[in-house]
């Protein structure tokens, strides 16, 4: 079972809004929180060892970058054989999610999905040619979802507002 201490509950209050963008973050939370670098950065590994933090990444404004055509392509796979696509799936670049969900029989069969970014529907529909034919999928039925709008995208949330962070009561260094 975890043990989080107020510690534990600083460092999370002071990541919930992203990491400073500086040379050594974790040394610019620590010197907010009284903390030395290395022990923010044993806590954050010690959290995501016991599954305190499921994941640590990175959110990208890809609309801000031009890839303004996203997709999501949804694959109906034997069930046998999903895990591998997937995984091969998930090694190219232009995929930046892949995930099961399980089907919603009968009206949606599909249960692996991809998601693509492009600068053009066009350029979507080109990286999904080049992976069906260098993996194979010729066969499997699928289904591109092109986004119409853009959703807020935000990181976890642990219950602290933004006047608690301690993060937001100083400059980081």
């Amino acid at each position: 079972m975890t043990t989080m201490d107020q510690r534990d509950l600083a460092i999370l209050a002071a990541i919930q809004d992203g990491l400073p963008l500086v040379a050594r973050p974790y040394a610019g939370i620590g010197a907010i929180l009284g903390m030395e670098e290395a022990e923010v950065i044993a806590r954050l590994q010690k959290m995501r060892k016991e599954g305190t933090i499921k994941r640590f990444g990175l959110i990208v404004r890809h609309r801000r970058l031009g890839y303004t055509a996203n997709a999501m392509v949804v694959w109906n796979i034997p069930d046998e054989r999903v895990d591998e696509i997937a995984a091969r799936l998930s090694r190219h670049e232009r995929i930046t999610l892949c995930y099961r969900r399980p089907r919603r029989l009968p009206d949606w069969p599909y249960n692996l999905f991809c998601m693509i970014h492009g600068r053009s529907r066009e350029d979507v529909h080109g990286v999904l040619a080049r992976l069906v034919a260098e993996e194979g999928l010729e066969r499997m039925e699928h289904a591109v979802l092109f986004s119409w709008r853009c959703f807020k995208q935000c990181g976890a949330r642990f219950g602290v507002s933004a006047g608690e962070n301690p993060a937001n009561r100083a400059e980081v260094a």
